[in-house]
């Protein structure tokens, strides 16, 4: 009787840790590095924000076709919850480029994202999980100057049931830090 209770016990442990296991690999991470000098402008609700397209992701041999007009639009999202101006430019722009439309423009502030790594998998099948960076730069369009700038990271959890993609990781990490600017 006392080796039957123990092993029940045992069996109970295993299956608790494996639970907290598997959970634990469902959960998506979220990194904010910021970078550079932090300045000490802050925006507000009547900032003006031009929001530039970054190049689409790339893989390997992969594009991923629509990623940076993606990525703007969640760039965007959080921005606009905040200021009552923003605007998204219509295709990917050089830094320069997106800086002389937002000067032409009036607008205050450049916020200027490039995708720096973006990775499609199908998770639920591969284990590798889906992973993104995108940096994002503010920048003071009329002194050309950066206010804030920093490296957004994220990764799929592995137990996944199919359907996330790399811009699911963005929106959370990307508001964290468009609200740290207000």
């Amino acid at each position: 009787a006392l080796g039957i209770k123990r092993r029940t016990r045992v069996k109970k442990c295993i299956a608790i840790i494996v639970s907290v296991l598997l959970l634990a690999s469902c959960a998506d991470t979220h990194q904010v590095v910021r970078s550079g000098a932090s300045s000490d402008v802050r925006l507000n609700e009547t900032s003006t924000i031009y929001i530039a397209v970054p190049a689409d992701g790339v893989y390997g041999a992969n594009i991923y076709h629509g990623s940076g007009q993606n990525t703007a639009q969640i760039v965007n999202s959080a921005f606009a919850k905040r200021s009552r101006s923003t605007k998204v430019g219509r295709t990917p722009q050089s830094f320069a480029e997106a800086r002389d439309t937002a000067l032409s423009e009036n607008w205050e502030f450049l916020v200027y994202p490039t995708i720096l790594h973006w990775e499609d998998r199908a998770t639920e099948w591969s284990a590798i999980p889906d992973t993104v960076e995108v940096k994002i730069e503010v920048v003071e369009t009329e002194t050309d100057s950066s206010i804030a700038s920093a490296v957004i990271k994220g990764k799929s959890g592995l137990a996944t049931f199919g359907g996330d993609h790399p811009q699911d990781l963005l929106p959370q990490p990307i508001d964290d830090f468009v609200s740290s600017l207000y």
